[in-house]
């Protein structure tokens, strides 16, 4: 768990647990990772509830009929490997400009210990790795349910850019077809 959160539960202040680990005086063992300070939760006398996350994603409100496909898919597995699951997220919105609040909240919850996707490019087109890396340093975990992926690094590049450059090109399309349209319904109603 986060220093910052070890501290409140002890009735500490977050600077004076900061200090303590500095000074190397910590009551319990804790690392430092980049910026973040990670205290060992074995000490805690406070019982840590885990918790699986379903989490199902679509890019665009055209395919939500989508989602019932996936929640159904990824529930089955979890349930076939013995796992309850807690809750189920479903969020609309597209993987390459990171607005998903839903997203962003579940990975900010440390009750949150396993995080079910469907497939990787659910979770992140780019970058899944380090996403990955700092779920496993808080000692949480990302489960695919289709792991079958490219496994040759230069083919999975080539595929995630030919992807992002194909979301341009038919979000500037989508863009020019809404704009076209928009001129059409304003020269037309001026016509009656």
């Amino acid at each position: 768990m986060n220093v910052k959160q070890w501290a409140e539960r002890e009735g500490v202040h977050h600077v004076t647990a900061s200090r303590w680990f500095r000074e190397g005086r910590l009551p319990v063992p804790a690392r430092k990772v980049g910026r973040l300070i990670l205290v060992e939760a074995s000490g805690s006398t406070e019982p840590v509830t885990e918790s699986v996350v379903v989490y199902a994603r679509v890019s665009s409100a055209d395919h939500r009929a989508d989602l019932d496909r996936q929640v159904a898919r990824v529930t089955g597995c979890v349930t076939g490997q013995g796992l309850a699951t807690s809750r189920v997220v479903i969020e609309v919105g597209s993987v390459l400009n990171g607005h998903r609040k839903r997203f962003v909240a579940l990975l900010g919850e440390a009750p949150v210990v396993t995080i079910v996707v469907e497939d990787r490019d659910r979770f992140a087109r780019f970058g899944a790795e380090y996403v990955e890396a700092a779920l496993a340093a808080q000692g949480r975990r990302l489960l695919v349910v289709d792991p079958a992926e490219v496994d040759d690094d230069l083919v999975r590049d080539v595929t995630e850019i030919l992807s992002s450059l194909c979301v341009r090109l038919y979000g500037r399309r989508v863009a020019a077809d809404r704009a076209r349209r928009a001129v059409q319904a304003v020269t037309g109603a001026g016509e009656r």
